[in-house]
């Protein structure tokens, strides 16, 4: 069963909570966790890959090879990774599609920015015309394998209001995005607005601590219709704040912390181990 295939099992059994994750410790241990899905945040690659903010400077190639290392962690759970604006035009974004599946994703998230593009909860972004937003969904479509998973997300709530959003929404289904996710929704009436407007369609529900869309429990989420609940930057988050506290009292007595073996054995160092001697030895 594929990594896309899996997902989409998932989603028809009901809601699934996808954790942001960023690199392969933090993706292992979101599916160690029982994360049905953790999904790839392009925000925090950025911060974990570069120490920079989500504003365009993360190349393709940097997220393909981070998609590589993320799915083999968290395997056999699925991963969603985000594709951006697919780095640049629709031929693009079926080089980024393909490259995406090869690397062991489950689905891909483009949206509708402009290059460079930007936080989707940060102030000043710009969205493509409307019909070359169509034509990257259409690509994606076009190139991607059977079960692998297309996720159309649009801006335009931020740049030109809902109305144009929900527009955008009904002509990506119509180019075959698989789900929906309208991004930055300002209060839950918008929230709702959606969801009707999108009955019995996969909807995305993006939870960012401190952003622009009210955060609303998993079950009023779930009963509205959203079947994709990510979670895109809390961990990066409690991992920011940690890492302050560690560094600022190295050498000193009473950090919180797993024990060395401990770490050893969630990243897999006896089974590594063993097949090692495995292979060196004589049979």
């Amino acid at each position: 069963m594929t990594s896309g295939a899996i997902l989409r099992a998932e989603l028809a059994n009901g809601v699934v909570i996808a954790p942001g994750v960023y690199d392969a410790l933090s993706a292992r241990i979101a599916a160690k966790a029982g994360a049905k899905a953790v999904y790839m945040s392009g925000f925090g690659v950025a911060g974990s890959l570069l120490g920079v903010p989500d504003i365009g400077l993360v190349s393709a190639t940097e997220m393909i090879e981070r998609v590589r290392a993320l799915s083999a962690a968290c395997a056999p759970a699925p991963l969603i990774a985000d594709g951006d604006n697919g780095y640049g035009g629709p031929l693009n974004v079926e080089r980024l599609v393909r490259a995406y599946e090869q690397a062991g994703a489950a689905a891909i998230q483009l949206e509708d920015q402009v290059m460079p593009k930007r936080c989707g909860h940060m102030d000043g972004k710009e969205i493509v015309p409307r019909d070359e937003a169509v034509a990257k969904i259409k690509a994606a479509v076009g190139a991607r394998a059977k079960d692998f998973v297309v996720i159309a997300r649009t801006d335009a709530i931020s740049v030109t209001g809902l109305d144009e959003a929900l527009h955008r929404a009904d002509a990506f289904l119509k180019a075959g995005a698989d789900i929906l996710f309208v991004e930055a929704p300002r209060s839950e009436s918008d929230l709702r607005a959606i969801a009707d407007r999108f009955k019995g369609v996969p909807l995305v529900a993006n939870m960012v601590e401190g952003g622009k869309t009210p955060a609303l429990d998993v079950r009023a989420l779930g009963e509205m219709g959203y079947r994709l609940i990510l979670y895109p930057i809390t961990a990066l988050l409690a991992v920011t704040r940690t890492l302050e506290r560690v560094y600022a009292s190295v050498g000193t007595d009473g950090l919180d912390r797993v024990s060395f073996d401990a770490y050893c054995g969630l990243v897999g160092l006896p089974a590594y181990l063993a097949k090692a001697d495995k292979l060196v030895k004589p049979q």
